[in-house]
């Protein structure tokens, strides 16, 4: 009988947000002094405007390459800061984290439509409504058979939660 493989070890994590625009990613880390790997950013810093939605496979490339560097290097925490909205979105950064020794969290941002549309409408930069919208009707929370360890929820009003498997 053969002995179970042992147990790999794992070299950190990857946090993965996941959520509207609007609904308090951005802010969330802010407030936590916390620099996420962001799209946002890379737009700004590729195209020169973080609204430029035309380069999207360039910008998602930059963030991939972003993040494969810093697992390369060691780093024990890396944040994403991105829509992340469906499981093909989440995907590539599963399986690369994982086949890179890490495991992967998702922090999911729970916040009605509604609330989104309103904080969207007070920004300096606005996401068109109609993008809006579909972007709210392709959302998808995040679920553990996606292979996430922990899965962490934030409400409208801040506070976090885990969410325990089913």
């Amino acid at each position: 009988m053969r002995s179970p493989a042992p147990a790999r070890q794992v070299r950190g994590r990857v946090v993965l947000a996941v959520g509207l625009p609007g609904s308090g990613k951005s802010t969330w880390f802010a407030r936590r002094g916390l620099h996420p790997l962001s799209t946002d950013l890379l737009r700004l810093l590729l195209l020169d405007d973080e609204n430029d939605q035309s380069q999207q496979n360039h910008v998602f490339g930059a963030l991939y390459g972003l993040l494969r560097r810093r697992l390369a290097i060691g780093r024990r925490l890396t944040w994403v800061d991105a829509t992340n909205l469906e499981p093909s979105q989440r995907r590539n950064f599963l399986q690369m984290a994982q086949e890179m020794g890490y495991c992967v969290d998702a922090i999911y941002f729970d916040v009605p439509l509604e609330v989104c549309l309103e904080r969207n409408a007070a920004r300096r930069r606005c996401v068109p409504l109609e993008v809006m919208r579909d972007f709210a009707r392709r959302l998808r929370p995040p679920d553990y058979s996606e292979g996430y360890r922990k899965i962490f929820l934030v409400q409208p009003n801040g506070t976090l939660r885990r969410l325990g498997k089913k």
